[in-house]
């Protein structure tokens, strides 16, 4: 019970308050003499669970990935998904330090670094230590990719002062030699944990993009960390632990702890007991009439839509337990939607309710609002576990895929195309996507784009790969500094913070 209390009460006041609010309250609710060494496995198991509130479903960390790029938008209908602005700014990169999305997500995420840095000041074992510090790097990661600065403390310090601020090269640095630290303390299983492959990962994708993170406008490579990105994927790949699982959606699936071969790190939950948020993945997209009732908001874009072969598996289509339930299937759903019986649903006009491929950032035509837009079901709907709204899909952070294009990318970088080939139509070709005969790097952001749509990466790799700045549908023009997101106004009362450039 003591333990039940300590965690809660701790996550209760991560998600509630500002990072400098938080602070204060926790030094008064939870002191050394409030825990012992028993509670440390609940600790751990609220570090974990810390991770929903930023991660898990679209209106966190997947948000700020998402819909500032050509993968997600979420139009205006009406006097629907207006919110003052909020989704049209992220869209067409308009965003200031008061943005409500922008200041959650930050607070979230360093709920995250919190709670994992306070589980350190009471005796935890290796392994548990490791694990809070790769969970630690984890969301330290993400702050640096879209603030470019991250604040710090280290366990027991006074949390009634600012906490220090590591700006990007320190950051980098720190994220890389706490991964190598930590990693062989860390177990080989299972993935839904913090684990030696999802370290080697997260350290495969600092490298990579250690040099976006030194200079986003003009992203440098250096040869010594591509080659760390490349054997480190190989460590994984010779480790035969994973491959590539033959239906692409099984990855995403209620039971994808058990179809998906290829998952090397995964958010837990509990079908009908504990989870996250998951289920608005499928809710936010749906219209009102489909099953389950959806709030008619997220779609993808046509252009991004047509990058797709018409053989690519990860279009999507019909999907066991999903399709035979309720009609909708997985993936892209564009034209006409139908229920399981095969019946035309209608919107609520009346009308057919047929998706469009065409959509505004604003739609006024009456005639549109229901329809406009494609439809995305990245995670096949939990049907049995929807009345209580856990799902038992766990939420995908890292694939195997992703090991194979990132080595690709670092091959690429280092002007080694002609092995790089190979790799890339080994993913394509499990898709069901035909093979190429040779590959540049702006065909590998395409094939990412492909493989690893609405999973919440794509803003990273538009930065990496020097497209982020350029216009697609519905965002004509840019500025540079909406490269990084602003430090939230409500946390510049910290000396130690420097407000990003143009902000």
């Amino acid at each position: 019970m003591k333990n039940s209390y300590i965690t809660a009460l701790m996550m209760m006041f991560l998600s509630l308050t500002a990072c400098t609010k938080l602070d204060e309250k926790l030094n008064g609710q939870i002191d050394q003499g409030n825990v012992d060494i028993g509670d440390v496995p609940a600790l751990l198991n609220g570090a974990y669970n810390s991770m929903r509130a930023g991660y898990q479903g679209p209106y966190g960390w997947w948000a700020l990935q998402e819909f500032p790029t050509d993968e997600a938008i979420v139009p205006t209908r009406g006097g629907d998904w207006d919110d003052n602005g909020a989704w049209r700014a992220l869209h067409l990169h308009r965003w200031a330090a008061d943005h409500t999305r922008i200041n959650s997500v930050y607070r979230d995420l360093n709920g995250v670094n919190y709670a994992t840095t306070n589980l350190l000041r009471f005796g935890p074992s290796l392994q548990q230590a490791a694990e809070a510090r790769f969970l630690r790097a984890f969301a330290q990661f993400s702050i640096l990719d879209g603030w470019n600065q991250v604040p710090w403390r280290d366990p027991g310090e006074r949390v009634t002062t600012s906490p220090r601020v590591r700006q990007a090269p320190e950051a980098i640095a720190y994220i890389i030699a706490e991964l190598n630290e930590v990693l062989p303390n860390l177990p080989t299983s299972p993935v839904t944990g913090a684990t030696k492959d999802a370290a080697k990962m997260l350290l495969m994708k600092s490298y990579l993009n250690k040099g976006a993170f030194l200079n986003r406008a003009a992203p440098t490579f250096d040869p010594a960390d591509m080659a760390k990105v490349i054997a480190l994927a190989d460590e994984i790949i010779a480790g035969g632990k994973f491959s590539l699982t033959p239906n692409y959606f099984d990855n995403f699936a209620p039971a994808n702890d058990v179809l998906s071969k290829e998952n090397i790190f995964t958010g837990r939950n509990i079908g009908g007991i504990d989870a996250g948020g998951l289920n608005s993945m499928w809710v936010a997209p749906l219209h009102y009439n489909q099953s389950p009732s959806g709030n008619n908001g997220f779609c993808t874009l046509s252009d991004f839509y047509n990058k797709f072969e018409a053989s690519d598996s990860r279009r999507g289509g019909a999907y066991a337990g999903v399709t035979d339930v309720s009609g909708v299937r997985v993936g892209f759903l564009v034209g006409q939607q139908v229920n399981k019986d095969g019946v035309l649903i209608k919107n609520r006009l009346g009308e057919n309710l047929i998706f469009t491929p065409d959509v505004n950032i604003i739609e006024r035509d009456q005639k549109r609002l229901e329809n406009a837009g494609i439809r995305v079901i990245k995670y096949p709907i939990d049907y049995k576990n929807s009345s209580s709204g856990f799902p038992d899909n766990d939420w995908v952070f890292y694939r195997y895929s992703d090991v194979l294009l990132m080595k690709a990318e670092a091959l690429l970088r280092s002007g080694q195309a002609a092995l790089a080939l190979p790799l890339v139509n080994q993913v394509r070709t499990t898709r069901g996507a035909s093979p190429w005969g040779s590959v540049s790097l702006d065909q590998l952001l395409d094939e990412r784009g492909r493989e690893f749509f609405w999973e919440g990466v794509r803003r990273q790799d538009l930065i990496r790969f020097g497209k982020f700045l350029t216009p697609w549908q519905e965002k004509p023009s840019d500025d540079p500094k909406y490269l990084l997101f602003p430090i939230p106004a409500n946390q510049m009362a910290n000396p130690n913070y420097t407000q990003n450039p143009g902000y």
